[in-house]
């Protein structure tokens, strides 16, 4: 026994050491263990281990004998880098010496050598310039030659070739030569545009142009006669022709500009041949409306603005059926429509610069040339279809001191206006009165005008350039809505104490419908714009807080946002004022129903056949009359709200002051469930499916007080004994909650159905 507790002696390992018998002991632990019939598995253990022992050693030789031979070949590989490595610094130093020199030998090689380049690269220099010379001198003889010959198409092509040449040498700082191309392109430019111009307006003169007259009117121009084809064939060569010249035209003629106050977006150029067709048109223009014609009057813009438009629309044909053509068989993408309008416009342009600083004071003529400029604004583009990206007439309006004189000028007529549309007889009285489908806003004249008013507005400034300048044109907007609402609570306060009365509904419709038509407004992706336009304004200048730049972009705010709130606000006090006037009324008109005796009617039982309370007839008089007196005045949806909010004090003043107030025999609890269901309640059925839902307070009261004698017992029952915490609910009791939903009673608390039961006058006795 002991020599067996011996063998199960754990042995303890040594972890500093290299543990054998340790190791050994587990083994043996693990292969044999407490069995020892496993003693006979010993000599396949032994021979086992035997095995491993030889393989081990195996491994040991070959190791032993392979790494001894690997750090002999690394050695010897080293020597021999090194050796290697010593043999190229050797040589590399011979290298460097002789290199060096082979410099200094080199040296004066090296300066007479460049002295040489230097030479050779200012030959070629002088070279290069020559045949520029030359080549220019060559393209001059042969434009010389081909006039000569009266080949005026290649003519023109090797001028247009000699500009291309002439911009690539712009950067070149050869100026004498830069001088001599520009002369040499000038020189010709100038023989063949006279040339070409010459024959091209004779042309233009055979088909009779320009038409002053209307399309219908243009015979030969449209329908020609038999010669027609020859025109039209020399019409589009010499067109053609004009054009290559395009090139060498804007290198030399710089185009009039007006001052960059006026902030005209970039444009090219007009087409040389649409310029020339032109000269007549702006020589009739200038004669007309410059100097001391009698044509030249600063109060009549609209002749000059006409003008223009029956010219755009006299030739329109022609260019689109006989231009166009040309220019899309030449690769153009110039719109011959668009450039004759746009040169056109030019002429206007520079017509208003001119006269804008001599009307800029007289109110009358500035305000009559802003109609009018929109006036040509709106027919050019939607007629002509002119492009937003040109210049217009409302780059010139948008010139800083004509800008915020038409601002003050707007300002001011609208202002004028207001007063006139407010103290006007029709001013309160809607324009569709006799038409009740168009009538359902019941919109007062004022504020319909007034809206109109600001709608012009808009038109007037949605084609501004810049959106800093619609923005500037919308906080006059915002100021005439919030001076409009000034003078609507100015008024609504003279009306104050006849707050049922015709102008004072008539006021109520006008902020409802201001405040509807801005918050469908906001949603107009004109607004909307304007909008991110602000957002963005006000994002660089920290103008807001980060919770308001956040609505903003998320589109929870608008534009009118400030606006609306404060005209929702005012709708909201004026309907509160009536609400309490007539809620007023009924009170005084409720005051014999308070009074009325409940404890001692007859009950349902006694009485043939239910009517209606006498003393409950005053109020119901005064809220009918009260009704259909507004239902008749606001609109619907101010009525709605009216009469919600009506029903709402009704309920509560009944609940509290009447039947809170009083206690119900039999009798009186059927008189007042009388009173209200088959009375009260359908006086707002016309304006409800359900207008019983409207007084919830009085509608449960009257179920509680009009319960049988056992429901009224077992719902007490119930009540108390939740209020009663010692108490416990019965297994098959139900709470107090289920127990009024079951009864219809959802709004009234726990509490107050158990004062209506005590209100009842008559309770069996219960020996309790």
């Amino acid at each position: 026994m002991a020599t067996a507790a011996a063998r199960k002696k754990e042995v303890t390992r040594d972890l500093d050491h290299c543990d054998i018998p340790y190791y050994v002991s587990e083994f043996v632990e693990r292969e044999v263990g407490n069995d020892y019939d496993s003693l006979r598995k010993l000599d396949d253990l032994i021979d086992k281990l035997s095995e491993n022992k030889k393989q081990l050693e195996e491994q040991v030789l070959t190791v032993s004998s392979e790494v001894p031979k690997k750090i002999q070949n690394a050695l010897k590989n080293a020597e021999d880098s090194k050796k290697s490595l010593s043999r190229l610094l050797e040589e590399e130093t011979l290298l460097s010496d002789s290199i060096n020199s082979h410099l200094l030998k080199a040296q004066p090689w090296m300066e007479d050598l460049d002295v040489l380049i230097s030479q050779v690269e200012e030959i070629e220099r002088h070279l290069s310039y020559l045949k520029w010379i030359s080549r220019i001198e060559e393209l001059s003889d042969s434009i010389q030659q081909y006039l000569m010959t009266n080949n005026v198409p290649e003519a023109a092509s090797t001028l247009a070739f000699m500009a291309e040449l002439d911009i690539k040498l712009q950067e070149s700082s050869c100026s004498h030569l830069l001088a001599f191309v520009r002369s040499t392109v000038k020189f010709w430019h100038k023989i063949l545009k006279d040339k070409l111009s010459s024959d091209f307006e004779e042309v233009l003169t055979q088909l009779r142009w320009p038409f002053v007259g209307p399309p219908q009117s243009q015979a030969f121009g449209l329908a020609a006669p038999a010669s027609a084809p020859d025109v039209y064939n020399n019409l589009e060569m010499l067109f053609c022709q004009l054009l290559k010249l395009q090139t060498s035209d804007e290198l030399l003629t710089k185009p009039k500009q007006l001052p960059e106050k006026y902030s005209l977006p970039p444009s090219p150029p007009i087409i040389l041949p649409i310029q020339i067709m032109l000269n007549p048109l702006q020589k009739r223009f200038k004669y007309h409306f410059t100097g001391n014609k009698q044509t030249n009057v600063l109060n009549k813009p609209e002749w000059y603005l006409t003008q223009v438009l029956m010219w755009i629309g006299n030739h329109a044909k022609f260019l689109d059926d006989k231009i166009q053509p040309i220019l899309d068989k030449a690769g153009s993408s110039v719109n011959a429509g668009l450039e004759f309008s746009r040169a056109l416009v030019m002429l206007i342009l520079e017509k208003l610069a001119a006269d804008i600083p001599c009307l800029l004071y007289d109110d009358t003529l500035f305000c009559h040339l802003v109609d009018e400029v929109l006036l040509f604004e709106r027919e050019l583009y939607s007629v002509h279809g002119y492009l937003s990206s040109f210049p217009s007439c409302m780059h010139i309006l948008s010139e800083e001191s004509c800008f915020q004189r038409w601002l003050t000028v707007e300002k001011k007529f609208a202002l004028q206006k207001m007063d006139s549309m407010l103290s006007s007889e029709a001013a309160w009285i809607s324009q569709y009165k006799d038409i009740t489908d168009v009538d359902e806003m019941k919109v007062p004249d004022c504020a319909e005008t007034f809206m109109t008013l600001l709608l012009v507005i808009t038109d007037r400034y949605k084609n501004l350039p810049t959106a800093s300048r619609k923005l500037q044109f919308l906080a006059l907007q915002k100021e005439l809505v919030d001076d409009f609402r000034i003078r609507l609570t100015q008024v609504m306060k003279e009306e104050t104490r006849a707050s049922l009365g015709f102008r004072y509904c008539a006021i109520l419709n006008a902020v409802n419908y201001i405040a509807t038509v801005l918050a469908d407004w906001a949603d107009n992706v004109f607004f909307l714009q304007l909008q991110q336009a602000e957002l963005e304004v006000r994002a660089e200048s920290n103008a807001v807080s980060k919770l308001q730049l956040g609505q903003l972009a998320s589109m929870e705010s608008s534009v009118f946002d400030e606006m609306i709130n404060l005209l929702e606000r005012l709708k909201h006090d004026m309907l509160t004022r009536q609400v309490d006037h007539v809620f007023r009324e009924v009170k005084d008109a409720a005051k014999l129903y308070k009074k009325e005796r409940w404890l001692s009617l007859p009950s349902q039982a006694e009485q043939a056949v239910m009517s209606l309370s006498s003393t409950a007839c005053p109020m119901l008089l005064t809220l009918r009359d009260r009704l259909l007196q507004l239902e008749q005045q606001l609109c619907h949806s101010l009525f709605k709200i009216f009469w919600q909010m009506l029903a709402e004090k009704v309920d509560i003043y009944i609940y509290q002051e009447i039947i809170m107030a009083n206690h119900f025999n039999e009798g009186g609890a059927a008189q007042l469930q009388f009173d209200m269901s088959r009375n009260l309640f359908p006086l707002f059925s016309h304006y409800c499916k359900r207008p019983e839902n409207y007084f919830k307070h009085i509608k449960e009261a009257c179920i509680i007080l009009n319960l049988n004698i056992g429901s009224a017992l077992l719902l007490k029952d119930v009540l108390q004994s939740a209020s009663e915490n010692e108490t416990p609910l019965k297994p098959n009791q139900p709470s107090p909650t289920a127990a009024l939903n079951e009864l219809g009673v959802y709004k009234l608390a726990q509490k107050d159905v158990e004062i209506l039961l005590n209100l009842r006058a008559s309770w069996p006795n219960t020996g309790k």
